[in-house]
């Protein structure tokens, strides 16, 4: 079995080296996966996978070596045909609040609850909604969806009252993909990529030149002279815009994990972080509340942060088309005697490379979200994951066409 492993994981494009494979034997003869299949696969993705983006690599020879085997609380297509049940989904949103403001705390017994899902998975032969026993919709049993049980397992379908402590019907090994959204740490290598070195500063030669070092000693006989050069420093300065409120207040930790990758990073010769609500007019904020006041004029940022600033743009383009295309659109505060198209077009026009991170973008051109199609002919626009952030990345270092 590990040798078919072995040989697939590096048919996949896996690079392992032998100490990788001899310490993942070992850990699994020291019994740290146990009897587990999905411990195992965590045991061994942390032993052979060193980058992220090497993880749906793994996943792909993880399911084609292990597809035969089926964990024990598998469920089968006819089980999860019975459990996905959309009309079930609106009686729960009828009678969510009020069950919500009755609940008590309640201690439940994982254990318990999970060895009873296995015993009925063995003897259910037929579906069931509402009830108390057997896994299906509604009802109080404990399996299944839309129901009223607290600390449940979530089978298929759609989140009731947020109380399951499980959830099964996905496949267990399709994450890490770079469809993801992103994550602090994926937002701090990305944005890495962010680097132009210059050495045209007016600085002292502080650090080895190692191969001039090297050249200047072999010319003198091997007798060691040694050649300083200016530290190179990052000439990238990064103006970063953040929609904030309304719609974007579901993708409110995402945001703040890109302000703290962005806040962390030390190798900029600049960073400037303002916000918007929805879309940008006459003035940004300083802060995410987006307080009448607390602003600075658009003008001034034109003023001030020259052209060479990188921007990135975050905001899910969802604005209503009054709000782009009015002169008085802005009812939050004043639109300059413009409209929102008109000040995106002038912050268009003044920076040179500019690029849209939209956290739901829909594929291509979608006549159902005006805003966004519109947006998507004036910006280069990326969906919020790995690969849209990296080819973004890509984007902003690519030189601009004078």
């Amino acid at each position: 079995m590990f040798q078919k492993f072995f040989d697939i994981c590096k048919a996949k494009g896996l690079k392992l080296t032998l100490s990788e494979w001899l310490t993942l034997q070992e850990a699994v003869d020291k019994g740290l996966a146990g009897s587990s299949l999905t411990d195992f696969y965590y045991l061994s993705r942390m032993i052979l996978v060193k980058s992220e983006v090497e993880f749906d690599k793994f996943d792909m020879a993880f399911e084609e070596c292990f597809k035969g085997i089926q964990s024990e609380n598998a469920l089968t297509e006819q089980m999860l045909r019975w459990l996905n049940k959309e009309e079930m989904n609106e009686m729960l949103q009828m009678e969510e609040k009020q069950w919500l403001n009755q609940i008590e705390e309640i201690k439940v017994d994982k254990d318990d609850v999970e060895q009873k899902f296995k015993e009925r998975l063995k003897d259910q032969d037929s579906e069931h909604n509402g009830g108390s026993y057997w896994i299906g919709t509604m009802g109080k049993t404990s399996f299944g969806n839309t129901g009223g049980n607290i600390g449940g397992v979530r089978v298929g379908g759609q989140t009731g009252y947020q109380s399951a402590f499980a959830v099964i019907g996905d496949r267990k090994f399709r994450d890490f993909r770079d469809d993801r959204v992103l994550d602090n740490r994926q937002f701090q290598q990305a944005l890495r990529r962010l680097r132009q070195f210059s050495t045209r500063l007016d600085i002292p030669k502080t650090e080895l030149d190692i191969g001039g070092t090297i050249d200047k000693t072999c010319n003198n006989g091997g007798c060691l002279q040694i050649v300083m050069e200016k530290p190179r420093k990052n000439a990238v300065k990064l103006l970063l815009l953040m929609d904030s409120g309304g719609t974007m207040i579901p993708y409110t930790r995402l945001l703040n994990d890109l302000f703290q990758s962005v806040n962390k990073s030390n190798h900029y010769k600049d960073v400037k972080v303002y916000y918007f609500h929805n879309c940008i007019y006459s003035h940004v904020y300083k802060t995410p509340e987006c307080e009448n006041g607390d602003w600075i004029e658009t003008e001034w940022m034109f003023r001030n942060l020259d052209s060479d600033y990188k921007v990135i743009i975050v905001g899910d383009a969802a604005m209503a088309p009054e709000e782009l295309y009015s002169e008085t659109g802005n009812y939050r505060g004043p639109n300059g005697g413009l409209a929102g198209m008109d000040w995106l077009l002038l912050l268009k026009k003044h920076y040179k490379k500019i690029v849209w991170m939209n956290p739901k973008m829909a594929p291509g051109k979608a006549p159902w979200r005006e805003a966004e199609t519109a947006l998507k002919e004036i910006f280069p626009m990326y969906k919020l994951t790995v690969d849209g952030l990296n080819r973004a990345m890509t984007v902003l270092m690519t030189q601009a066409k004078r």
